[in-house]
């Protein structure tokens, strides 16, 4: 039986109501939210829970303030806790939704069909962003590398920067003779799932482990909280090198070209874009599940293929017609142009392919109330 509304929000709804008192007002984003309520015809109101992915925190903080002004009485909270926190937290029945930086798994999926009614959850795009190989060598702004090199490395098998690996890609550049920190997510992350996913099936040999979530415990180097927290650690270690969602690197940092084919690739929107595009969808999943296998071996032409494909997670079905007109409309938000600007603005996303826009759509307007 799906879990009520009223158990499932109630942790939520305590959190919105302390934020709201501890700020004394009902527009919560401030003079430009109070602005649009007075001007607003919208009667959308309510309150909407989601957790998960940090990937997606700056681009939620767009698409929170965007939908903000066009809804004004919605207030959509979003705890970005990590992937695995997130789908975890909509399995257990406490939020509305769920952000992901990896999809459901099959253990998962039939989980969400006690909560979310016998249809279960969906897996619908909603961030393309590539996932960066970030480093701390003053004076280097970037470098060439190979998935098995990259490997190696995260492996600690190459344990200076002036190694003949490194330096064989990278002629003329003088690389210093330090020792090389890896530096991996302490917690359950869907960056580090896309990341050991890509070192797997890019450079199998050198990393056999099976992509996961967590870190292989039996690895050396430093861990760290979040995408901000691995980046933090690496800005005040010279020598460090992590991944990290590329919205969160700064001009302090290098990143790594990748070699696909016979080019190396500079990170890019577009370079993520490319290689999305030539993702195929997973196989025996809802008709609305848009989960997408991503080919980590592409030699497209300027394909970037270390990408990051984030989903928002939704019920099939909610309890009540309320939830399902708030999840929707903020759903249709998030993937319209509008809301894919916003966070191709605030987090150097890709915006989604059209025909991908338009099954995200499809997918987000099938959302029900269960009988």
């Amino acid at each position: 039986m799906p879990i009520p509304r009223s158990v499932r929000s109630l942790a939520a709804a305590a959190a919105a109501v302390l934020a709201l008192s501890a700020c004394g007002s009902d527009y919560p984003l401030g003079d430009a939210q109070r602005e649009a309520a007075e001007n607003s015809t919208s009667t959308l109101s309510g309150i909407l829970s989601g957790s998960g992915s940090s990937a997606q925190g700056p681009a939620m903080d767009a698409w929170i303030a965007g939908f903000g002004t066009i809804n004004p009485k919605v207030q959509v909270q979003y705890s970005p806790d990590g992937s695995g926190a997130g789908r975890n937290a909509l399995l257990a029945g406490a939020v509305d939704f769920a952000g992901s930086d990896a999809y459901l798994q099959e253990e998962e999926l039939g989980k969400a069909r006690e909560v979310c009614g016998p249809n279960g959850a969906m897996d619908i795009p909603a961030y393309i962003s590539p996932i960066a190989v970030a480093f701390n060598l003053p004076g280097i702004d970037s470098l060439n590398l190979d998935a098995p090199t990259i490997a190696a490395i995260f492996r600690g098998d190459i344990e200076t920067w002036s190694d003949p690996a490194i330096a064989g890609q990278n002629p003329g550049v003088a690389l210093p003779d330090i020792r090389v920190t890896p530096v991996s997510r302490a917690d359950d992350s869907g960056t580090t799932e896309n990341f050991t996913e890509y070192l797997h099936e890019a450079a199998p040999q050198a990393w056999p482990d099976s992509p996961s979530g967590t870190w292989p415990g039996n690895l050396g180097g430093e861990n760290a909280q979040g995408n901000a927290g691995v980046v933090s650690t690496v800005t005040r270690t010279e020598g460090a090198v992590t991944y990290a969602d590329d919205s969160v690197i700064d001009d302090s940092m290098g990143t790594v070209n990748l070699r696909v084919g016979e080019e190396y690739v500079p990170i890019s929107a577009d370079g993520a874009a490319i290689a999305v595009e030539q993702a195929k969808r997973v196989p025996n999943r809802g008709p609305h599940d848009i989960a997408l296998q991503l080919d980590r071996t592409t030699t497209a032409p300027g394909a970037y293929p270390l990408v990051l494909v984030s989903y928002q997670i939704y019920c099939s079905g909610y309890e009540d017609s309320e939830t399902v007109e708030l999840v929707k409309a903020f759903g249709e938000y998030v993937i319209s142009d509008e809301g894919q600007a916003a966070s191709e603005d605030a987090a150097k996303s890709a915006p989604l392919p059209e025909s991908l826009a338009d099954e995200a759509r499809a997918a987000v307007e099938s959302i029900t109330t269960l009988p």
